[in-house]
Order: structure tokens, then sequence, then C-alpha cells
């Protein structure tokens, strides 16, 4: 039996649906609910951002060195986590679809996308600006679930709770399109969103909860991607996150595969009261959710020290010299544990039976779940380059110093960019099994509980520590699992075989 809020919730965001794929209008509807107040504010985990150029050219290193930072393309990630043999042999995610679910969405992604895709020379997709649709090709679509608002800030005599940053918002979509077709360039694209007006307070995770169980009961995705998060502690209630549960439990019965980003604030976890007027710390550690529910990925983020000037078949090779100071900190060591991200132990979820067993040396696990599961990069200061077109007003609700944002190249980092490129992962993990794997984290544990396979298929991440707020005690790296990095990062080479294998 669906509860009754749920079945209110699910009606109301179908109301409201329109589909934007290629030659489809747009459409635009309001939708307006009064179960939300249970729920704390839902937000993008963006954890920094910088402008490096205006033009459709992505900046050079030189560039993105000269305000400490080096800056990944798609073929440097790819070299990193091993993903040339995959492309050789034809697994690219080609087949599957990725749905990335955000608030508002953007006006530009289409256009957007295919500058990215342009000036990197990643495959094009079906659904780009100026591309032309061939048999075969990806495609890129969108899904708005109530409507689709313009990419504008609030007037400054607005009343709202300020949670209608939509530039923010469309800063996080063109991370997530552009990153998880950037590892996956085959995989469709599916991008769905939900309007958060004020007159749903600072709410959003009911309708993104049931956009995501449309998603799912429409058989719609193979991965779905959540790139956002709110403390476990930031509820009024277990109750209150209880009752979103239920997406997940149907993705699991659907084998559909649910990441989520583990959170930009180290171990800290800090409420949203009042709106409008920042939050509260809490004083103990704790993890955020959706990234700490067992039927969850929990992604969290390292400092990618290697070549960011490396080719796709290019070896994983260790860059000490290059900016930030953390890379140039540690000689030789090709990732850290990323000082904020998210990670620790749930304070509403036991441990799940799957984390029972981990390898050797690993950070204990004690009665409840230990969050992350995995890893990717995510340190702005070891970002990826991303491209946006910021409406007239839009770049309002942006922040570039003392100087205005625009239209251009951003290096941006936090857990929102680990999440949706381990989406393109678990695509192509998809693509090699024949169809949706659906919750992967049993089959991880088992992987990484085999010695030879952890060795090979992981990159084990020790160094590092996430205690970003000196008040709320962090953790540190670890040999095998650990609450900072989880089992570490992908070879996706030979991780997503292994994986494949150990889900049957």
């Amino acid at each position: 039996m669906v509860p009754s809020v749920r079945r209110r919730l699910l009606a109301a965001v179908v109301s409201g649906l329109t589909l934007a794929a290629p030659g489809a209008a747009l459409g635009a509807s309001a939708v307006t609910s009064t179960t939300a107040a249970a729920y704390p504010q839902v937000r993008p985990t963006v954890a920094e951002y910088t402008q490096l150029s205006t033009a459709n050219t992505p900046p050079t290193q030189d560039q993105c060195g000269s305000v400490g930072r080096r800056c990944f393309t798609p073929q440097s990630v790819q070299a990193a986590y091993d993903l040339g043999p995959l492309y050789t042999a034809g697994d690219d995610g080609r087949g599957m679809t990725i749905a990335i679910v955000d608030s508002y969405g953007s006006d530009t992604m289409a256009h957007d996308l295919h500058v990215f895709d342009q000036a990197f020379g990643v495959a094009p997709m079906c659904g780009e600006e100026a591309v032309t649709c061939t048999p075969g090709m990806p495609s890129f679509s969108e899904l708005h679930l109530q409507g689709a608002p313009a990419t504008v800030a609030p007037p400054p005599t607005s009343k709202g709770t300020g949670q209608e940053d939509k530039a923010a918002w469309a800063l996080e979509v063109s991370l997530d399109v552009e990153t998880a077709h950037a590892v996956a360039p085959g995989a469709n694209i599916l991008l769905v969103t939900t309007t958060t007006a004020e007159t749903l307070g600072v709410q959003g995770f009911p309708q993104m909860m049931a956009a995501e169980d449309y998603v799912v009961q429409h058989h719609l995705a193979n991965v779905i991607s959540q790139s956002f998060a709110s403390g476990e502690g930031a509820f009024s209630s277990t109750a209150a996150l209880q009752n979103l549960r239920y997406a997940f439990q149907d993705a699991s019965n659907n084998g559909v595969t649910v990441l989520g980003s583990s959170g930009d604030n180290g171990s800290a976890i800090t409420t949203k009261t009042p709106v409008k007027k920042g939050g509260t710390t809490l004083p103990d550690p704790g993890v955020e959710w959706p990234a700490s529910d067992p039927l969850v990925t929990g992604v969290g983020g390292t400092y990618l020290c290697t070549d960011a000037n490396a080719g796709t078949n290019s070896a994983r090779t260790a860059d000490s010299s290059s900016n930030p100071a953390t890379c140039q900190a540690h000689p030789g060591q090709a990732e850290i544990g990323w000082t904020d991200g998210g990670g620790g132990y749930s304070s509403v979820f036991a441990r799940p039976s799957y984390q029972g067993t981990l390898p050797a040396g690993s950070s204990a696990i004690g009665a409840m779940r230990g969050v992350p599961d995995v890893s990717l990069q995510a340190s702005a200061g070891t970002g990826m380059l991303v491209y946006i077109s910021l409406p007239p007003d839009g770049d309002s609700g942006l922040s570039c110093g003392s100087t205005a944002c625009s239209t251009g190249w951003y290096d941006v980092g936090g857990t929102s960019l680990a999440c949706p490129q381990w989406a393109g992962l678990v695509a192509i993990a998809d693509q090699l099994n024949g169809g949706g794997l659906g919750p992967i984290n049993p089959a991880l544990y088992k992987v990484a509980a085999n010695p030879a396979q952890y060795a090979a298929d992981f990159n084990d991440i020790t160094i590092g520590n996430n205690t970003a707020d000196p008040s709320v005690p962090g953790y540190p790296a670890s040999t095998g699992w650990d609450p900072v990095t989880g089992l570490g990062t992908p070879n996706a080479a030979l991780l997503l075989p292994d994986l494949v294998a150990a889900s049957h």
C-alpha cells in the first residue's frame, strides 16, 4: 500500500510533468504541498568554483595554476581512473540511461553541453544544440516535473525563503550533465528537475523523491545521480527521513542503482534555522542523507594529484609539482582524502550486512552504517572544467569575488563532481551486464573483501582527514575502508567487470 502522502506528492508531480526531448516543447506548471514541513533544506553539493575564462575555448593549465589549481579535462580524468581499455572494447555506457536529479534545471544546458563536447572532442548527443541526430547516437533529454522556471535570481524585494537561487543550481546542472557524459560518452542522459518555490519553505526532498520514483516506476533510467544532501541531524525526526525512502526501495526492486554525494562539510553537519540566515553547526560529527542510506552508494571525495594534461590512454601518474599545495605537500601521492569530503557514521541506519567484511587494515565500522562507500575527485583545487552560459541576471546568484560571474569556463569541485562521474561508471558496468545492476554496494564490498581484487581494482587512499570544521572532530583516511574515502577510487578497467561478476 502506498502511503497517502506519497500518493499526493506523486500525483502533484505528474500533474506538472513536461518532457523536453529533441524536438519537444517545454512547458511549466506549479505545485504546492502542505506535507513538507518536516524536511530540511536541499542544497547542491558544489563546494567551490572559480571562473577562469569567458571564451568558448577552455582555459590553459597556466591559467588554472595562476589561481592555485590544476584543472582536469575529460581525457585526464579518464586516464586517472583507467577508462581507456573499456572504451577501446566499445564499453562506454551505450544503451544505458543516467538520470540526473536537480532543482530548477538550466535554460542553456543543451547549448552548454555542445560547447563542452566541441571543446574536448567528446562524442555529441542527440538533443545537444546544433547536433543532427543519427541512429545509435546517445540522447540528452529533460524531464521537468512541476514545470521549468527560468534561471533567474529572486528580485531584491523578494520575501521568499532564499532558496530560489537558480543560478547555483544551474551550475550544478552543468557540472552533473557534462561530467557524467565525459565518463560515459555513449550513455543517454535524462535531466530530471523539480521546482522548489517559496511556498514550500526550505523543503524540496518530498518532490525530488517523488520525481525519482516516477523515473523508476516508468523505467526511464538504469542509474540515478543525486548531487544534493542534508545532514541526518537536520531532519526534524527519524520518521521524516524514513518516509522518503520509498523511492530507493522501489529502485532496488526495479534494478536501478542510486548514488548520492556524501557532502562537502567534512564530518560537520549544519541545520538551516532560520531560513535566509545561515545554519547552526551541530556539535557532534554526522553524515548526510541520501548518501547515508544503505540503498544508496555514498560517494566521497579526494584531491586528485595526477597529470591533468594526460590523454585517455596515458598511465595514471602522480604529479606532485603542480598546484594545489596539498598535492605538493605529499610527494608521490596520486590521491589524498579531501578535507571537506563528507563521511562518518550514521545515526539513523544500522550497519548493513555488506559492511560486515572489510579489507584488512580498515577503519572499524561498529553498529551503524559507515559513509561513504567509494570516492572520486572532488576538491576544487583538482576540479573539472565545466562550461555554463548564464542568462542576463542569472549570474546574480553566483559569487566570483570582486568580478561579476559571467558566461564561460569554471573550475568546479565538490562531491557533486564525484557523484555524476560515478554514475557514468555504473552506466558502463550496466552495459557490461546487459542491463541495470540495481544496488551495487553488496558487490562493491564483495570485491573489496578479496585481497587480490581489492589491491588491483581500487586505489586505496590512505592519507587525508575530513576535519573541515575545527570544532567538530573528523576522521583520518586509512588503509582499506575509511570514513573519508570509503573503499577508495576505482581502477575502472578492472573494477567494473569484477563488479558485474560479483553482482551475480
